[in-house]
């Protein structure tokens, strides 16, 4: 699914340059629950912001399934990671002023989804999510468990083919941490792709498998 090869990160700093990411040749295929560890700084948010083309300022080659993301412009590389990514933050991301039930239908509004469309898929989530009861519920009137299991359902409600996840349970007590690493082990066995980053060893034995960050090296 993605195959990344001399991928280097870097910014201006005094006369030289400081690199956040460095020589970083990876593949993940369809399917794969991938773990991005390492110290703070290493550049783990960083390689997750270029994989969801929300970075667009590095050098080397990136290919998403059946495009060189290299060689697009950049409003080109918005629509494809719209099309085929979803995002889900530490923080949580929701629209405070909008219920449940209308943040989980803001994605589909950035896509060709026809208003009926948008109703089921609405639908199809909050049960598939069992928020039936919380979708006319604001996200100041839920747990921060139940707001980060709404940060995912709007993730995945488009149906994405890749799944980020950046620290995904750092703000949630240990049991709700767990409900959503589980709920992330159904969504992979299900066939979404997952690539997460985070500094839980527990969290990390969700996946499949590990890559360690240090410096902006691929490690181990």
């Amino acid at each position: 699914m993605i195959s990344l090869r001399q991928l280097d990160k870097s910014v201006s700093q005094g006369n030289g340059r400081l690199f956040i990411l460095r020589q970083i040749s990876l593949d993940i295929a369809a399917g794969d629950f991938l773990t991005i560890m390492g110290p703070s700084g290493a550049g783990k948010s960083t390689l997750l912001a270029v994989l969801g083309m929300l970075d667009g300022e590095w050098t080397g080659e990136y290919r998403l399934l059946d495009h060189a993301v290299h060689t697009l412009k950049h409003k080109d590389r918005i629509a494809l990671g719209k099309q085929y990514v979803g995002f889900v933050f530490q923080q949580y991301h929701l629209i405070e002023d909008l219920t449940v039930a209308e943040n989980l239908v803001m994605p589909l509004s950035y896509r060709d989804v026809k208003p009926d469309a948008r109703e089921a898929a609405v639908a199809d989530t909050l049960d598939r999510f069992g928020m039936v009861a919380k979708k006319n519920l604001y996200p100041r009137q839920l747990s921060g468990g139940q707001q980060q299991l709404v940060a995912v359902a709007r993730a995945v409600i488009h149906r994405p083919a890749l799944l980020l996840a950046d620290e995904p349970t750092g703000n949630l007590h240990s049991s709700q941490g767990k409900d959503i690493m589980t709920l992330f082990r159904e969504l992979n066995a299900a066939g979404t792709t997952i690539v997460q980053v985070t500094h839980s060893e527990d969290n990390a034995k969700y996946g499949k498998r590990v890559i360690q960050l240090r410096d902006g090296w691929i490690v181990d």
